[in-house]
Formats: C-alpha cells, structure tokens, sequence
C-alpha cells in the first residue's frame, strides 16, 4: 500500500462491519499494539490511524507510535475517549453512526439523512472543541446505519457535509452502497468503487479511506488534471 502511494495506514483490531461482534479490550490492545510498533519498526515515518472507540487502546496505540485516532463512536462507546484524545493532542476522525454495529443495519430511519448527519456532526464538533481537539477531520459514515437509498441521498448532498471547515474523508470501498445496489459481491465491486471515489473528489472529499491504493491514486490523479 505505501509502495502504491498511501499516505496513512488505518489499523482496526475489531470489525466493525453490519453485525460484528464486540472482541475484549485485551484482545483489541494484542491485536493491534504489536502492529504498530512492528509497522514502525519496518517503515520509519510512517502515519498510521488506529481504528477504536476505546480510550485505552487509543492511549497505548498512540504511545506505540500512531498519529491519528479514527472512531466510528464519535466518543459515544466510551466515556474517557473524547478526553483521551484531547489529552493525546493527536488528530481525530470524527464518524456518524445511528445505532451501533451489531444493530446499525437492522432498521435505520431519518426524516432527512443529510440534516440530521449534519446536526449531530456540529454537535460533536461543539462538544470536541470545548475538549480542546481541534485537528479534526469529518467522516459521514457510509454504511454505518444507514440503507443503501440513505447512503446514496448522503453522496448526492456531500458538499454540505463538514461545513467546508474541516477536511472530508469518504469510505465507500466495496461497501454496501456498491453490492446491494448492483447485486455484486465485493470481490467485484471495485468499479463500483473507483465511479464513486471520483464523484467523492467532485464534491469536496479531501481523502478517500480504500482497499485499492493504486486505483484509487490514479482516480486522483486523472481528477487533478481533468478539473
């Protein structure tokens, strides 16, 4: 991935996928310490994201080395994870999520999805500025409680999202949004993918969360000369 041009590795040691389950702290912190460090260690300068919502691992992880904490909760799984952060000085990724992953796909319901994503990500960003964490970066939370005519209606109104204050990162890799709309699975969806990475540059994405580094960095870079 960092051959073909990533420029930060994210790291998660518990899926988070429609209807995962939850592994122990203990085992999260084993599982994703040691990559850390080992990550370091093979590459020098590195940036690395750790995917959690707890604050214990987001303490150590960064202890180990990473640069950035990526938190689907947007600190609602744990209490002492805002505080952790702020503490930490490191950026934050800021995510919507209605419902939690073992639920969040069952039933999802808005009155309007891109209103009420934008409430409660203003909301957070209230909340985590009085904490003192300012380098955020905004994450509207493609799949993560929400039906695929949700996810779609979220894309179509992206522009409005992060209030042109905070950088935008989209995560639609071979997701649902893709599969279920094509009836493909995700070994197929790469195309799927590369035409909304592309719409995702056009309204505003600042960085595209992928499998695929080198497709997604030619997606990139033909946008760059094309625009």
């Amino acid at each position: 991935m960092l051959d073909e041009g990533a420029d930060f590795i994210d790291i998660g040691g518990m899926s988070t996928r429609p209807g995962a389950d939850e592994v122990s702290e203990e085992e999260e912190l084993k599982r994703v310490i040691p990559i850390v460090e080992s990550l370091l260690n093979e590459f020098p300068g590195i940036l690395i994201s750790v995917d959690t919502y707890r604050a214990k691992v987001a303490k150590e992880a960064v202890e180990a080395g990473a640069a950035i904490i990526n938190d689907i909760s947007a600190g609602t799984m744990d209490e002492n994870l805002l505080k952790t952060v702020a503490g930490l000085q490191v950026p934050y990724i800021l995510m919507h999520m209605q419902g939690i992953p073992k639920n969040m796909q069952k039933n999802p319901v808005y009155e309007n999805v891109t209103i009420e994503v934008n409430q409660f990500l203003s909301e957070k960003v209230k909340e985590l500025k009085e904490l003192g964490i300012n380098d955020i970066i905004i994450d509207p939370g493609f799949g993560f409680g929400k039906t695929v005519e949700h996810n779609y209606e979220l894309f179509r109104n992206l522009d409005l999202i992060a209030f042109g204050e905070f950088p935008l990162l989209v995560g639609v890799s071979r997701k649902s949004i893709i599969t279920r709309f094509l009836n493909i699975s995700p070994d197929e969806a790469l195309n799927g993918t590369t035409v909304l990475n592309a719409y995702a540059l056009q309204k505003g994405a600042n960085i595209l969360r992928v499998h695929d580094v080198k497709e997604a960095k030619e997606v990139m870079k033909i946008w760059e000369m094309a625009k």
